[in-house]
């Protein structure tokens, strides 16, 4: 097996497009720890970056004939790198938005429905879950879902900054679910529902 240097790198991409696994290994060996020190920095999440570690080199590989022609391996690279961060960032950012609709949408329908006897049960269990929450996450909560104000408004009102809000909010609709979804069969006749429609 070759030992490649860095002086050789136009030699081990080449090697690497000519389906070069032990090229292929020195070049994941030489880069994936700079990258991984990258990456970090935009996700902040050690599971996450090792997932697009893997993944970036996995593209460098399935694309590897382009390599021969690539100036700057180094900015290649970390470009390619920045924005599968970046994709996955955003795609996180979608699927906690849909959790928050949904979980939103089951609290709603729980408590907007009180004519009937099953769904106004699981409003005072809903009001129950409300009142186990610490004071400032309650506060947050009501002030928001009882009288309609948006985050900045709380934030300017209960003098605190908006991600501490935003942070109250995420952590009282978890409680909130988990003791639906622990105390509550009315929540899995609502999840069949949600998915149905």
């Amino acid at each position: 097996m070759r030992d490649y240097s860095l002086y050789d790198l136009p030699l081990l991409l080449l090697k690497v497009s000519e389906a070069d696994e032990n090229a292929f290994g020195h070049l994941f060996k030489t880069y994936s720890n700079r990258l991984s020190h990258f990456i970090i920095r935009l996700t902040e999440s050690e599971q996450l970056t090792q997932e697009i570690v893997q993944d970036v080199f996995l593209k460098i590989w399935v694309n590897r004939s382009v390599l021969p022609g690539i100036a700057c391996f180094d900015a290649y690279l970390f470009t390619v790198a920045r924005n599968h961060a970046f994709n996955c960032l955003k795609q996180i950012a979608r699927e906690t938005n849909r959790k928050r609709e949904w979980v939103n949408n089951v609290l709603n329908l729980a408590v907007n429905n009180p004519e009937q006897d099953a769904i106004a049960d699981h409003g005072k269990l809903i009001d129950e879950a409300i009142e186990l929450l610490p004071p400032r996450q309650k506060k947050v909560y009501l002030m928001s879902r009882k009288e309609g104000l948006k985050q900045e408004e709380i934030a300017t009102q209960l003098n605190i900054s908006l991600e501490t809000v935003k942070k109250h909010m995420v952590l009282a609709l978890r409680f909130l679910k988990n003791h639906l979804r622990t105390n509550s069969s009315f929540f899995l006749l609502v999840i069949a529902g949600f998915f149905q429609e």
